[in-house]
């Protein structure tokens, strides 16, 4: 009995410790979100997303930002105000699963709003959830196909 209880506590330890990892842990591990991750250090947002959150995450993947063109998001990167305009853009406060989208329009921490749709799958401005529901100690993080510029 008392090992039963002992392997009990180490499983639900193991399970806890899974989502141990914050926001930007989370994308590092990942491996398919390498410039977003140089995109959030270079706008000096890291602090800010290992920060208590939660946040709610809308994550461009590699394959996203590989559709803006080099010298554009050559200068992007470089312009730390822009940058980080793009990139809290991408985020909203609270954490918001899949399952619990509605459509609409949605404050980011940039202050825009976004549109969700959810008919045929949850959309961010047009850009689709690819991945969703990819669990952080202090958030969620939903992988998308295209990078979403505020107006």
């Amino acid at each position: 009995m008392k090992k039963s209880l002992i392997a009990m506590a180490l499983a639900v330890g193991m399970a806890g410790s899974a989502f141990a990892k914050d926001i930007v842990d989370t994308a590092v591990g990942a491996g398919n979100f390498k410039t977003l991750v140089t995109a959030v250090q270079a706008a000096g947002l890291v602090d800010t997303l290992k920060g208590k959150g939660p946040f709610t995450v809308f994550a461009p993947t590699d394959e996203a930002f590989a559709k803006i063109p080099k010298a554009d998001l050559d200068a992007l990167l470089k312009d730390k105000a822009k940058l980080t305009a793009v990139l809290t853009y991408h985020v909203v406060a609270g954490k918001v699963m899949a399952k619990d989208v509605k459509a609409g329009n949605v404050k980011t921490v940039q202050g825009s709003d976004i549109t969700l749709a959810t008919t045929g799958g949850v959309t961010v401005n047009g850009a689709k959830v690819i991945a969703a529901d990819v669990a952080a100690s202090n958030g969620v993080i939903h992988a998308i196909d295209t990078v979403i510029m505020p107006k």
